[in-house]
């Protein structure tokens, strides 16, 4: 679905409401080549102009597939998330009227395109570790001749014994 900047700025202070199902199978796959699979999105949410701008504020539910970051099986991950987002034209230069937390998206040629803001978000929102429900459940990390995976919190204990002194040498640390 594609808007243009000055149809939807017509609307007034009225929010124009939006339900609407997004195919992003083909656009997607080539922007990230780890996702092999993803559903139709269901967006719904409003765009309200105010004395920013044009504010669009959706929810996207959608499910990924994606390899597990351990295995590499395939994983089905649900993203449910909101997005909260300014678009200005690509005319306006000052953007200094918005705080530094909000979101502003310069629109170019003035056109809206609610699949590639869906896009955007949706690969914004890929975690970064992806487990089967396996490998959640599981305590004991990959392992094989001469080699380990290690978490973070062992990785943690092992640097803290790095800087415990033995007690026979205590004596010598304070010599340097």
């Amino acid at each position: 679905m594609k808007w243009s900047l000055n149809e939807l700025g017509q609307i007034g202070s009225t929010p124009f409401q939006f339900d609407e199902v997004v195919n992003l199978t083909d656009s997607i796959g080539k922007r990230n080549s780890e996702i092999t699979a993803i559903s139709p999105a269901h967006v719904s949410g409003f765009f309200v102009v105010d004395s920013l701008g044009l504010l669009g504020s959706f929810k996207v539910s959608v499910k990924v597939t994606l390899p597990s970051t351990r295995s590499l099986k395939l994983v089905e991950v649900p993203l449910d998330f909101e997005v909260s987002e300014y678009y200005v034209s690509y005319r306006t230069h000052d953007l200094s009227r918005f705080d530094a937390n909000d979101v502003v998206i310069i629109l170019e040629n003035d056109i809206f395109n609610l699949d590639q803001a869906v896009e955007d978000n949706i690969l914004l929102q890929i975690p970064t570790r992806v487990l089967t429900t396996d490998e959640e459940a599981s305590a004991s990390l990959p392992q094989g001749k001469d080699w380990e995976v290690s978490d973070d919190s062992r990785n943690d204990q092992i640097r803290k014994d790095k800087n415990t002194v033995d007690p026979r040498l205590a004596k010598l640390k304070d010599f340097f």
